[in-house]
């Protein structure tokens, strides 16, 4: 080949001035090695070879042509196309002479065993990032084999996620080469990722880093719970450390039959518990993390791996998502970590333990006390409100505990798995609901300094609330915020504590009218005018059990979360809901802002009977009565145009159901709690779909689900989307208020 056009260039041949050739990930491999910085060994296909193979097996018209119909928006299609690409691609001979050059690079670094990685040259940049759009192939071995793990590289450059980003992103795909590293394989004893940043607060003072046993790949997966190490970046100083048990690790099967797979190994009791690298490697990567950020001028996200005592430096990539500026500062605890669990309601509180194993034990818990528990129901609410903090084993954050914290605004850790065990009650203990973290005895906090004189922030896109507590309506009504997004009924009827349907066996079905309509005008008068849309009861059997009575009326079900509950239980159980719309139409009569939510509708069929069930009983839709529906189950996202065309005025994301229904994940599963991610691909998608069809057909979209309370990506791709409203948990309104409004300015839709 001419001079500039090479296929093969070695990593110490190239630096960041390389992207175009090279890619992002092949100019940091450059950099990094030329900086001495330890990195396995290897070579980068180049860009130039992916451009002339694309021009000697004539496929870019073929390509344009098959991309020249594509809607993003419709991933039917979208996935459809892109396989065909990918396929074209694949299917294609390789030039002899790009392929020789490939098999000659590997003989001369000595074959064996490598990693084959894409590096796309607009991948690992501070303003994009394409990182994980493309294909990597680990413990390819073979002349063959490598060629053809190139040619698998190149045709993922047109995998569905890497089309829809280019088209969101503006990129022209033709623009966008990619190049492939070929790097010597790390059979790791132990891996993980550092950031030279807390990732969650964007401190520049700490790196933060993860370390498991075996393959890296597991914290990619999230099939295990990695150790966590913060280290204070000036001093290299180790602030703490969170050691996570792994009862596995992940290790490349040496009886492969050819084929160099991984498998499951399963740790000796001993190995479960032990810290994954010593204090000595912990420090050694800080201070190569700081080597790397220093040599970039930028935070970065780097993969490490230890093979026969040795650390190596996978790769490095600017951190793409940081913070402009941190919201909180929050001081640093230094003390004996008792246990650890999932962050499921920010801030710091300390008290007496108080195990509370059955709802009829909520009597001990006193104003102060840390109210621990294996689960918590509507049953614990009014121990929760005495509480200063709450800790349980199992759930995930978006578990009872947890939202109900959020709501009171105290600290809440869940999924700990064994503090009922550990804890003793009277123990005085300190839980960081932020870290997840319970401590032994009173830490000394001194309170982060809080800016009261802000003004107000106008939104275009409406910021709404999520409340279930009548005691917290006019404290929240006081905050800046539109409206109720999602008013839950469930904590309303626990306090009613009998089951409607026992109610109406003793004649008694006005006294459960009266009650909920009490707690109803709470929220309608303290918001008024402003809209408190009501959804009406999502309890699940087991929870309608519990109520005085219930036991009579539910049966017992395996899965009550896929079970007998939203529209089904109305169409089924209709006395039982027009208790709920007569509390509804009491209100009514005085207070107008009070709209109605149906959640959990399988079926258009089921969405057309329930609203004809409201119209019977003088709910119909009108300019002052609004009616929405949640969609949360995936055939909601599927027939989504069908189920507006019923006759309703706006929708409501429940990302909750929806992230768990997608990915298949009970929410509520500690051990699954890393898989359960509203930002998953399929879920994005999902929300995408949602907002615009709403969008397009004319009637209101929010969002009442956790996501947006927790990632503030989610919200800003909403805005972006076109939602209408955003409703959140009352802790993060301030903070949420301020992402719309900068969403909104960089989209320039500010008023």
């Amino acid at each position: 080949m001419p001079e500039g056009r090479k296929t093969v260039v070695w990593f110490n041949e190239v630096t960041k001035k390389d992207i175009d050739m090279v890619g992002g990930k092949g100019a940091n491999l450059g950099e990094m090695t030329n900086a001495g910085i330890p990195v396995p060994p290897g070579f980068i296909v180049t860009s130039q070879a992916y451009f002339d193979f694309l021009k000697q097996t004539k496929l870019t018209a073929k390509i344009r042509k098959l991309l020249g119909p594509i809607d993003v928006n419709e991933n039917k299609q979208l996935q459809q196309i892109a396989a065909d690409v990918r396929q074209l691609i694949s299917g294609a001979t390789m030039p002899a002479a790009i392929a020789e050059d490939i098999r000659q690079a590997y003989i001369k670094m000595g074959r064996g065993l490598v990693a084959v990685r894409s590096s796309a040259t607009a991948e690992d940049l501070p303003e994009a990032s394409f990182a994980g759009q493309q294909r990597t192939f680990l413990n390819v071995q073979g002349d063959e084999e490598v060629v053809t793990a190139v040619q698998e590289c190149w045709a993922s450059l047109f995998e569905a996620r890497a089309i829809f980003y280019r088209v969101q992103q503006h990129y022209d795909h033709f623009k966008v080469g990619i190049a492939v590293p070929v790097q010597r394989m790390v059979q790791s004893e132990s891996s993980g990722v550092m950031f030279t940043l807390e990732p969650v607060t964007s401190d520049r003072t700490k790196i933060a880093m993860e370390a498991v046993l075996g393959l890296g790949e597991m914290i990619v997966s999230g099939d295990v719970t990695p150790d966590s190490y913060i280290i204070d970046k000036d001093k290299l100083k180790i602030i703490s450390k969170q050691i996570a048990r792994q009862e596995w690790k992940l290790v490349r099967n040496e009886k492969g039959n050819g084929k160099e797979t991984n498998i499951k190994v399963v740790l000796t009791e001993a190995e479960q518990a032990q810290q994954k690298i010593s204090d000595e490697d912990i420090l050694a990567l800080a201070k190569m993390g700081k080597r790397l950020e220093e040599h970039y001028q930028f935070p970065q996200d780097v993969e490490w791996a230890k093979q026969n005592g040795k650390l190596f430096i996978v790769q490095t990539r600017p951190v793409t998502a940081i913070r402009a500026k941190v919201a909180k500062v929050r001081p640093a605890i230094i003390a004996p970590v008792l246990l650890s669990g999932a962050a499921a309601s920010p801030g710091i509180a300390t008290g007496p333990v108080r195990l509370v194993y059955d709802a009829s034990d909520i009597g001990k818990v006193k104003v102060g006390d840390v109210l621990v528990a294996e689960i918590t129901t509507p049953d614990y609410v009014p121990a929760m409100k005495r509480a200063v903090a709450i800790v349980t084993d199992r759930g995930g954050r978006t578990a009872h505990a947890a939202i109900v914290s959020r709501e009171l605004g105290i600290p809440c850790v869940v999924g700990t798995g064994k503090a009922m065990a550990t804890l003793k009650d009277g123990q005085i203990i300190t839980v960081d609901g932020a870290t997840g973290r319970i401590y032994d005895g009173k830490l000394v906090i001194t309170a982060p300094v809080r800016n009261k004189t802000r003004g107000k922030i106008k939104t275009r896109t409406k910021l709404l609330v999520n409340l279930a507590q009548p005691e917290l309506a006019e404290r929240v009504a006081s905050r800046d915020v539109d409206g109720i997004g999602l008013l839950r009924a469930e904590f309303m009827v626990a306090q009613i504590g009998e089951h409607p349907s026992y109610m109406i066996s003793q004649n008694r079905g006005s006294e459960f009218v009266d009650k909920l309509a009490q707690g109803l005008t709470t929220f309608a008068k303290a918001f008024h005018p402003r809209q408190v849309l009501y959804r009406t009861t999502d309890f699940k059997t087991n929870e309608y059990r519990d109520l005085k009575g219930g036991e009579k009326y539910e049966e017992v079900e395996e899965n009550p979360m896929l079970g007998y509950r939203g529209a089904t239980r109305y169409i089924t159980d209709i006395d039982t809901f027009k208790l709920e719309l007569e509390a509804i139409k009491k209100v009514r009569e005085q207070y107008k802002n009070l709209w109605v939510m149906i959640p959990y509708v399988r079926t258009i069929d089921g969405l057309a009977q329930t609203l004809k069930i409201m119209a019977d009983e003088g709910l119909k839709r009108s300019p002052d009565l609004k009616i929405w529906m949640m969609v949360e189950v995936p055939s909601n996202i599927i027939l989504l145009e069908k189920f507006i065309a019923v006759g309703i005025d706006g929708i409501s994301i429940g990302s909750n159901d929806l992230t768990q229904l997608t990915l298949g994940v009970d929410r509520d599963n500690a051990r699954l709690a890393q898989i359960f991610d509203e930002r998953d691909e399929a879920v994005m998608l999902s929300l995408e779909r949602a907002v615009k069809v709403a969008r397009s057909m004319g009637i209101s979209c929010s969002i009442c689900g956790q996501a947006p309370s927790v990632y503030p990506e989610i919200t800003e791709k909403l805005v972006e989307w076109g939602i209408t409203s955003i409703s959140v948990s009352p802790d993060v309104i301030d903070q949420t208020r301020e992402i719309i409004a900068r969403a909104e300015a960089r989209l320039k839709l500010n008023d």
